[in-house]
């Protein structure tokens, strides 16, 4: 990996490399995906990125280029190397992850759509990815500047984050409450599984802790201190079990309002 790093590199436009994933974090399994953070600025020249990609995998590799992947998540490219290794590039926009870097100070934040992240993806994603990856080749020293600064969770983005997402899961156990009578499952597990994604991001930012995305999220969060009894055991029985019937959807409704309740109490708002 610092191999395809430092030819990565070379490539114009590209200002750093960093491992991201379960990899970066210690967490993952042997057959774990290896994921490389493209960081560019600017322009960056894709013809070049594919034929590193064709020279590293030993086969023509498309390379998709920023946008492609959404607003969020970008582009990037799957690799497949000549041992069967996995290996996932993902393009950041340096200039973009310094800009939300600034506004997560500031304790704002924003959600949008994003194919793969079925809860959306939230912007502390994008500073969270550099606190918590390793820096492979970095030519200006901007990522381990920027490693170092988001290191330190900001204190306006913990209460911000915690109160809104509370609030937000909140309203979408009501929401969900308005389906029960006419039976709507769809629009239900829609708002409940919106509200337990809430409850988790709300957790994780009252303890400081970044949440890159979905994947493992609820198990993180019952790892926390002070996280309610039981809490992700009861939030996987309720999405598990939702229902269909009215009063089973009544009966998913009310353990999510108790569960709103009792994470507002650890985290205020």
């Amino acid at each position: 990996m610092a191999d395809i790093a430092a030819r990565t590199v070379r490539v114009p436009g590209v200002v750093g490399v960093m491992l991201g994933g379960s990899r970066a974090r210690g967490t993952h399994r042997a057959d774990s995906d290896w994921d490389l953070g493209v960081y560019y600025r600017g322009e960056v020249d894709l013809a070049a990125l594919e034929s590193l990609a064709a020279a590293v995998t030993g086969g023509p590799v498309e390379v998709y280029g920023p946008g492609a992947w959404g607003a969020w998540v970008n582009g990037g490219a799957w690799l497949v190397l000549p041992d069967g290794t996995h290996v996932d590039w993902i393009l950041r926009d340096v200039d973009r992850v310094r800009q939300v870097w600034q506004e997560c100070r500031a304790g704002r934040f924003e959600t949008g759509m994003q194919a793969g992240h079925p809860l959306g993806f939230w912007s502390p994603a994008y500073p969270g990815e550099v606190a918590l990856g390793q820096v492979l080749a970095d030519t200006d020293g901007q990522l381990a500047r920027l490693k170092e600064e988001a290191g330190r969770y900001p204190e306006a983005l913990r209460t911000s984050l915690a109160g809104g997402a509370v609030w937000d899961a909140g309203f979408s156990a009501a929401m969900a409450a308005k389906s029960c009578g006419s039976g709507d499952v769809l629009h239900a597990a829609l708002c409940l599984s919106r509200a337990v994604g809430d409850l988790v991001q709300a957790l994780h930012a009252h303890h400081g802790v970044w949440c890159l995305n979905e994947k493992g999220a609820l198990a993180a969060a019952s790892a926390l201190p002070g996280t309610p009894p039981g809490f992700a055991a009861r939030a996987t029985a309720l999405l598990g079990r939702l229902g269909s019937t009215a009063e089973e959807l009544k009966a998913s409704v009310a353990e999510a309002e108790r569960l709103v309740e009792e994470v507002r109490a650890v985290v205020g708002g």
